[in-house]
C-alpha cells in the first residue's frame, strides 16, 4: 500500500513542477493486480483525501474571488496558470475517479471480458 501513496505522490509532483501527467491510475491498479479491498483502502488513505483537499484548493483558486481565503490560493497557486491549474485539476480528479471505476470494475460475481471473436 505504502508504494501506491509513493506513486501517486510522485505523480502529483509531477503534473504541479513538470506539468507531466504521468499516471493512468485505473491501468497501474489493473497491473499491479489490485484487490477491491485494496483499491478501497487507498480510498480511505490519507493520500486520497490530501488528493481531495488539493483538487478543492483548485477548485477554488480557479473560482477567484477577493476574500481572505481566496487570496491566499492566488499566493499559493499563483504560478500556475489557470489553464494549467484547470489540467491538473482534472488528472488529480481523474486519479480519484478511477479508483471509483476499478472498485465498481472489481464487485463480487463479475467476470472480466473476453473476446470471443
Amino acid at each position: 500500500m505504502e508504494e501506491v501513496n509513493t506513486d501517486v505522490e510522485r505523480a502529483i509532483d509531477y503534473a504541479f513542477c513538470d506539468n507531466k501527467f504521468i499516471l493512468n491510475f485505473y491501468v497501474y491498479l489493473k497491473q499491479k493486480e489490485f484487490k477491491r479491498v485494496d483499491a478501497q483502502n487507498f480510498l480511505d488513505s490519507n493520500t486520497a483525501s490530501n488528493l481531495q483537499s488539493l483538487i478543492n484548493d483548485l477548485s477554488s483558486y480557479l473560482e477567484g474571488g477577493q476574500d481572505p481565503l481566496h487570496s491566499y490560493l492566488r499566493e499559493a497557486y499563483g504560478y500556475l496558470s489557470k489553464p494549467n491549474a484547470r489540467r491538473i485539476k482534472i488528472y488529480l480528479e481523474k486519479i480519484i475517479l478511477d479508483t471509483k471505476k476499478y472498485i465498481y470494475d472489481k464487485r463480487p460475481g463479475r467476470r472480466a471480458k473476453t473476446k470471443d471473436k
